[in-house]
């Protein structure tokens, strides 16, 4: 019934089709080993772990706590030349034997090449069909198809039009990110020819996720209008809670352009954009309060499973 396109990896060790989207700041160990142990991917951005020698400890910790009676976990790596620490997450990604590895903001035959060595999968993240073009030239193993309504940084092309053009000649492995907050809305991006959804904002609001109270609260009371499309900070476009830039003393109806693309201070001490304005999707409307992600999760198969059904009764 399920995963037909994907990896014996992915294929024979999810329960749920869905990659739990990895966030700055928020995807840490505690919240990737839930998503692991409720059978989806679990993923966390690199440069999460800080200082640099943490990222070792935390490859480390995934590997004591996570069987393969779980789902795989997935590192994110940030593909850009502003990404000073690369080379060392990089190198850390095969001596550890990452399973899986996503990649963004550029894709490199290099970075592939690492992973594949020891049989790792590359799947990369891209907003256009061009750009997705490119990411399977250079060897990745699968797609991120990245659409408008996406937390964190998102496109601006409707999931339909996306998918379609992808799959008019792509038939690997391909998720899709873009306001999926419920289970109904991972049936639907299969229908649309997706094998997993990408979902990051929801988990935002569990008990496991990096995030202060006043950001969870703030998933759970918002809205789709709550949701400002900007690229001022990080020089890539993205979505962007409303109160949080005005509580940072900006006017979200007037934001500046960005200079440029700058990932620099994500590698250092400082990471003022995602820690005072706030990442988040369209699809908040769905998320009614703060739970553990494991309860979540079975609410999303429970939903998943109707819809399903449904679709086939």
């Amino acid at each position: 019934m399920l995963f037909m396109t994907l990896p014996p990896l992915l294929r024979d060790r999810l329960s749920l089709p869905l990659i739990g989207s990895p966030m700055f700041i928020i995807s840490q160990p505690d919240l990737v080993i839930a998503q692991c142990r409720s059978g989806i991917v679990g993923a966390f951005p690199s440069l999460n772990a800080r200082p640099a020698g943490m990222f070792e400890s935390w490859l480390q910790q995934l590997g004591e706590a996570l069987d393969e009676s779980d789902a795989p976990f997935a590192v994110n790596l940030i593909v850009h030349r502003t990404n000073s620490r690369l080379e060392e997450d990089l190198a850390l990604c095969v001596r550890y034997r990452v399973p899986l590895v996503i990649t963004s903001l550029g894709a490199r035959e290099d970075v592939n090449e690492a992973i594949h060595s020891y049989g790792g999968i590359v799947l990369h993240d891209v907003i256009s069909n061009v750009f997705a073009r490119k990411a399977v030239e250079k060897g990745a193993d699968g797609l991120i198809a990245v659409a408008a309504g996406a937390g964190g940084h998102a496109g601006t092309l409707s999931p339909f039009a996306l998918i379609q053009e992808i799959r008019a000649w792509f038939d690997g492995p391909l998720a899709l990110s873009g306001s999926i907050a419920t289970g109904r809305a991972i049936a639907a991006a299969r229908m649309m020819g997706a094998d997993l959804g990408y979902m990051g904002t929801p988990f935002i609001a569990t008990q496991e996720a990096n995030a202060q109270a006043a950001y969870k609260q703030m998933i759970v009371d918002g809205s789709a209008q709550d949701v400002v499309y900007s690229d001022v900070f990080t020089g890539v476009l993205g979505n962007y809670l409303r109160p949080s830039i005005v509580a940072a003393g900006l006017d979200p109806d007037a934001l500046p352009k960005a200079k440029g693309m700058d990932f620099a201070s994500l590698t250092g001490g400082e990471k003022k954009a995602w820690r005072d304005v706030w990442g988040a999707g369209q699809g908040i409307g769905a998320i009614h309060k703060v739970q553990p992600a494991a309860d979540f999760i079975a609410g999303l198969k429970a939903d998943y499973r109707a819809a399903v059904e449904g679709f086939t009764a």
